[in-house]
C-alpha cells in the first residue's frame, strides 16, 4: 500500500486536438518486470515478432514497481518528442501508472492488457489476447476518452473508499496464496463482505448539495462495462460527461450476501439498499473530528492512502487512447466513459 498525500503534477501539455502518431516513430512499451522470467520472455518475443511482421519499431522499457512511475514519465515525454505513443503492458496498476504519465504529457497511449478482468481494455474494444491487442495498437488511431480524478490522481475504471479497498487488499492476499483467477477473486470478495466491517461517516458535497451519510463504502465508477455487468442504473452518467457514484446503506451480512448475488446476476441497481447518483465533481470528508486526515482509498485495483478531504471529479481533458473506432463499452456505442 502506498501513500499518496502529494497531489499529482498538473498536466505539462494541454493539446487542443488528438495527437498524431507517426508510424515511422519508435513505440515506447512500459512493461511491469515482476511477472517472472518466462512471462517476460514471452512478452518480449510477442512484441518484437509482431513489430517485425508489421515493419514497425519499438523500445521495451522494463521496470520494477518502485521505478514504474518514473519510467512511465520518461516514456511519455519521449513519446511526445517523437510523435509516438507510450504503451502500458501489464495489469490494472501498470495501466493506471502509464495513463497518469500519458495524461500529464498529452501523448497517445496504447494498452497491452495482462490483468484478470481488463475492464478498461475491454470497454474500449482492445482484445485480451496479446497478439490481437498488439495488432489493434498498430492498426488504430488515438481517440479521446474520459478519465476520472481522485485528488488529482487519474483513475480509469473506478475509485472508492471504505469496504472496497479492504476487499481489494483481501483479494490480493488470497491470490498470493491460491493463485490469480476469477474464482479466487470471487471467494475473496465473499469472505470480505461477510466479515466484520466498520461504517464510514461522511460529509458529501456535490454542487450546492451537502449531506451527511453513513455507509460501509462509497464507489465511483467510470467504466461502462463494469457498471453494466453488475446492473447499476447510473451507467448513463458516462454519456453525459459525468461519473457514477454508488453508496450502500448500513446492512447486515445476510443482506450483503444478497447484494453479492445480485451483482453476479447483473441486478445490483434494483436493490433497496443501493443509492446511486451522478456528478462531475464531489468532495467527501470524514464527519468525525477525531478521525485521522488520512483515508484509505482504491483506484483501478490499487490501494493507497490520501489526505482528506477526498475529491472525485471528471478530468478537465481526455486521455488519448489508441483503440478501434466506435468501440466504447458493452453496447459498442461511441463516446462516453473510460
Amino acid at each position: 500500500m502506498s501513500v499518496a498525500d502529494r497531489k499529482a503534477p498538473l498536466p505539462d501539455a494541454q493539446p487542443s486536438q488528438v495527437p498524431e502518431v507517426d508510424r515511422a516513430a519508435t513505440l515506447l512499451f512500459v512493461i511491469n518486470a515482476t511477472s517472472g522470467h518466462h512471462a517476460v520472455d514471452e512478452t518480449r518475443e510477442l512484441i518484437e515478432s509482431t513489430l517485425r511482421a508489421n515493419s514497425r519499431r519499438g523500445e521495451l522499457m522494463f521496470a520494477r514497481p518502485r521505478d514504474l512511475a518514473e519510467v512511465a514519465r520518461q516514456a511519455a515525454r519521449t513519446a511526445c518528442t517523437r510523435r509516438s505513443a507510450v504503451v502500458a503492458v501489464g495489469g490494472d496498476g501498470t495501466i493506471n501508472t502509464v495513463a497518469q504519465a500519458a495524461y500529464a504529457q498529452g501523448c497517445a497511449m496504447g494498452v497491452l492488457p495482462q490483468g484478470t478482468f481488463n475492464y478498461f481494455a475491454r470497454t474500449h474494444g482492445i482484445p485480451s489476447d496479446g497478439a490481437q491487442a498488439l495488432q489493434t495498437l498498430l492498426d488504430c488511431e488515438p481517440m479521446a476518452v474520459q478519465v476520472g480524478l481522485i485528488n488529482e490522481r487519474v483513475f480509469l475504471v473506478n475509485a472508492s473508499l471504505g469496504l472496497y479497498p479492504e476487499l481489494l487488499q483481501d483479494r490480493e492476499a488470497w491470490k498470493a496464496r491460491f493463485g490469480r483467477s476469477r474464482v479466487v477473486a470471487f471467494a475473496a470478495a465473499l469472505a470480505t463482505l461477510l466479515g466484520r466491517r466498520r461504517q464510514l461517516r461522511l460529509r458529501i458535497e456535490s454542487g450546492t448539495n451537502v449531506r451527511d451519510v453513513v455507509t460501509p463504502t462509497l464507489f465511483v465508477g467510470n467504466n461502462r462495462l463494469q457498471l453494466e455487468q453488475v446492473g447499476l442504473l447510473q451507467v448513463g452518467a458516462l454519456d453525459q460527461g459525468c461519473l457514477a457514484a454508488v453508496m450502500l446503506r448500513p446492512i447486515g451480512s445476510l443482506a450483503m450476501l444478497g447484494l453479492l448475488l445480485r451483482g453476479s446476476f447483473g441486478t445490483l441497481g434494483e436493490a433497496d439498499s443501493i443509492e446511486s447518483l451522478q456528478f462531475q465533481r464531489m468532495r467527501v470528508s470524514p464527519r468525525l473530528p477525531w478521525v485521522r486526515r488520512r483515508v484509505k482509498v482504491a483506484f483501478d485495483g490499487e490501494v493507497s492512502v490520501m489526505r482528506a478531504p477526498i475529491e472525485f471529479s471528471v478530468a478537465p481533458k481526455p486521455l488519448y487512447l489508441i483503440k478501434p473506432v466506435g468501440a466504447d463499452g458493452a453496447t459498442g456505442q461511441a463516446g462516453g466513459g473510460a
